[in-house]
C-alpha cells in the first residue's frame, strides 16, 4: 500500500453579500399614501361645501340661488324697513300745498292706527277738493307686510284699469313716486271736473291722492287733465316724503 498523498491546504476567500439592489417599492407606497391622503381630505371639504361652484367666480353658494317662479312679477324689496305708524290724517301735507291747491280749505279727517283720511274742500267750489288716503299694514299686525301693501296696490290698479273707459280719461304709470306708482284721470261722476289720481306704494303703505279740478268744456277738461294730475302727484310726493320718517 503506497504512501497517501496529504491534503493540500485550502484557502477560503470571504466575500461580503452584494448589498440589495434598491428598490422603488417603499418610496412608491409612501407616495400613494401621501395622494390618498390628499385626495381623502378634497372629499371631506367637498362634502362639508356642496353647493360651491367650481368656476370660483365670487365663491357664490350654488345651492341658495333659488329661480323665480313664473308668476313673480315683482322686483323683491329693496330695504328690510318698514313705516310704522301713521301720521295724523291731516298731518302728511303742508298748508302751504293746501293753500295753493284748495284755497280757504274746509277740512274733514278720520282715521285710525291702520287707515287714515284727509279732505281738503273749497267753500266756494264744490268741484275743487283735495283728497289724502293712506293705508299701513304694519308689522305688529302681519308677518308679511310689504307684500300685503304691495297686494293692496295691485287690486287698485286692478280696479282702475277695469273702470268704465266713458269715465277714465288717461291710466298710466307714474314714475318717481315710492316704490311703484300710477296715476288716472277720469270724470267726476257728478259736475263738469276732472279728478287727478295717484296712487302709490312706499314699502307697507299704500296712500291715495284724488285732486279734483273744474273742467268746462272739452278745452278745460284737457287742461283740468293735466293740472290735477300734476297737483296729485306733487302732493304724493310729499306725503311718501312723511311717511318715510314714521
Amino acid at each position: 500500500m503506497g504512501l497517501q498523498r496529504p491534503p493540500e491546504p485550502f484557502d477560503r476567500f470571504y466575500s461580503a453579500p452584494e448589498p440589495p439592489s434598491p428598490s422603488h417599492g417603499p418610496r412608491l407606497l409612501k407616495l400613494l399614501a401621501v395622494l390618498a391622503a390628499v385626495a381623502a381630505a378634497g372629499a371631506v371639504v367637498f362634502l362639508v361645501v356642496p353647493g360651491r361652484s367650481d368656476g370660483g367666480g365670487g365663491g357664490e353658494d350654488a345651492a341658495a340661488v333659488r329661480p323665480m317662479t313664473d308668476g313673480a312679477s315683482r322686483e323683491p324689496v329693496r330695504s328690510p324697513e318698514f313705516v310704522r305708524a301713521l301720521p295724523s290724517p291731516c298731518g302728511t301735507v303742508s298748508q302751504e300745498t293746501v293753500d295753493r291747491a284748495v284755497p280757504e280749505a274746509r277740512r274733514q279727517q278720520s282715521g285710525n292706527s291702520t287707515l287714515t283720511t284727509c279732505t281738503y274742500a273749497a267753500a266756494g267750489s264744490p268741484a275743487r277738493w283735495l283728497r289724502v288716503e293712506a293705508h299701513l299694514y304694519a308689522p305688529d299686525n302681519t308677518a308679511t307686510p310689504v307684500e300685503d301693501a304691495a297686494n293692496l296696490y295691485d287690486e287698485r290698479w286692478a280696479q282702475a284699469h277695469d273702470a268704465p273707459p266713458a269715465r277714465t280719461i288717461s291710466l298710466r304709470r307714474q314714475p318717481d313716486v315710492g316704490d311703484e306708482a300710477y296715476r288716472w284721470a277720469k270724470a267726476a261722476e257728478a259736475g263738469p271736473a276732472v279728478i287727478g289720481q295717484v296712487t302709490a306704494r312706499t314699502r307697507n303703505a299704500v296712500l291715495t291722492v284724488s285732486y279734483s279740478e273744474p273742467a268746462p268744456g272739452a278745452v278745460g277738461r284737457r287742461a283740468a287733465e293735466r293740472a290735477s294730475l300734476d297737483r296729485a302727484a306733487a302732493v304724493a310726493r310729499e306725503v311718501v316724503t312723511a311717511l318715510n320718517h314714521f
